[in-house]
């Protein structure tokens, strides 16, 4: 079987293992402009047009390039439709939503947005606004956004509903308060006390505190419209715009039906299809075992073995938030007593370590492929050529080729 690498894939050959492949239904594909042009046409909530005034300043928040979206098209159909507002396209600033993220290079820009790369500004921690507080376990917790954003008259953006191990499904407000906010909100959503609550869950949407945190925080950012879309392993699924909250779960209803795919046993280990963008580096490469682990059912014995496969050009990453995960895992001597440690407090970025910690103390994590072993190997895992020297043989082994669009529910 192949198993996504990079941009490309990588055979994987398991003879001596009883191996099962998760697969989920898929849902049907879509073209991604006319199902926005569709989106815009018959909006959830308020229509574009009436959000923005011909004399406006936009902000546009779209995703950086850790997030697989084809943010060069939506940006075309929501200028076509700016300008049938009267809105000049210099009137525009595209705000690059980068987070802890490193910024994204010239290049890199114009790969991602093509002809729009000149409107293009990476998001600036050091320059924000505070724009209101949101009040939570009798704490006040500054809601700051980027300058480009805090000072426009109107704020859009873009975004992928998928399933996010904190947020339950990212997109809608998620793209401008975490992308172009800085490090307090940051600081508190992806805190230890947030991150062990029960409802903050991959896939769940509904009485997640974590995203009522951040759809407060949007209305505080004025987060004017939104079009995202969600994915599934045929492409996108569909593509929705208007209101953030209303955006996000319709969305995540499609996913959700596309992505879902019962388990009813345990399994020796898991092999965690990830592929690019999300193989760049360390940090986001472990989502696919986080996701395995702690999602709706975790597939695993209590001592099963995660294998991901990527390829990390990157090492372990080269933002604020990867180096602060590089730290924290390195630096440990175990899994538990860091996890223990963490519980105390961290800074913004490190939850990545809080969360694979989490996951160390009853699993094993195996990194195949990869051009940094010396970096997996520093962090606590396990280094290995390929997917079959991270398993052993007789294993039962279940293969989820997709890990970021498979959704691991129980049956």
């Amino acid at each position: 079987m192949n198993i996504p690498l990079g941009t490309g894939t990588t055979a994987v050959s398991l003879p001596d293992c009883d191996v099962t492949v998760a697969e989920p239904a898929g849902g049907s594909p879509v073209d991604v402009r006319e199902a926005a042009e569709r989106a815009l046409e018959d909006p959830l909530g308020p229509s574009l047009a009436s959000r923005v005034d011909p004399d406006d300043d936009v902000a546009l928040v779209v995703t950086d390039i850790t997030r697989n979206a084809p943010d060069d098209v939506l940006l075309d159909v929501l200028l076509e439709r700016l300008a049938d507002v009267g809105l000049e396209r210099e009137q525009v600033t595209v705000v690059i939503g980068l987070g802890l993220h490193r910024p994204m290079t010239d290049d890199e820009i114009e790969a991602m947005l093509g002809p729009h790369a000149d409107l293009a500004v990476n998001h600036d921690l050091d320059a924000v606004v505070e724009v209101g507080t949101v009040s939570r376990d009798d704490e006040d917790v500054p809601v700051e956004i980027g300058e480009p954003a805090a000072n426009a008259d109107a704020v859009l953006s873009t975004g992928v509903v998928e399933p996010h191990q904190y947020a339950g499904f990212s997109g809608g407000a998620k793209t401008v308060v975490i992308g172009a906010g800085s490090e307090s909100l940051i600081r508190y959503t992806h805190g230890p006390e947030m991150l062990a609550r029960d409802g903050v869950r991959l896939g769940r949407v509904e009485g997640n505190p974590f995203r009522e945190t951040v759809d407060e925080a949007g209305d505080l950012a004025g987060v004017d419209f939104s079009i995202n879309l969600s994915y599934g392993p045929a492409g996108v699924l569909g593509v929705r715009a208007g209101e953030g909250r209303r955006v996000v779960r319709e969305l995540a209803e499609i996913a959700r039906d596309a992505l879902s795919v019962p388990i009813d046993r345990a399994y020796d280990a898991v092999v965690c299809g990830v592929g690019a963008p999300k193989d760049a580096n360390l940090y986001q490469a472990t989502r696919g075992a986080t996701y395995v682990a702690l999602g709706d059912r975790n597939p695993l014995w209590e001592d099963g073995r995660l294998v991901v496969p990527a390829e990390l050009p990157e090492g372990a990453g080269n933002g604020t938030g990867e180096q602060r995960f590089y730290r924290r895992l390195s630096d440990a001597t175990d899994a538990d007593s860091l996890y223990r440690e963490m519980r105390k407090g961290y800074e913004p970025g490190a939850q990545r370590a809080f969360v694979v910690a989490r996951v160390l103390r009853d699993h094993d994590l195996y990194v195949t492929n990869s051009e940094a072993a010396e970096v997996v190997d520093d962090c606590l895992m396990h280094a290995r050529d390929d997917v079959s020297d991270a398993l052993e043989a007789g294993s039962e082994v279940l293969v989820v080729p997709d890990t970021m669009n498979t959704l691991l529910v129980e049956k």
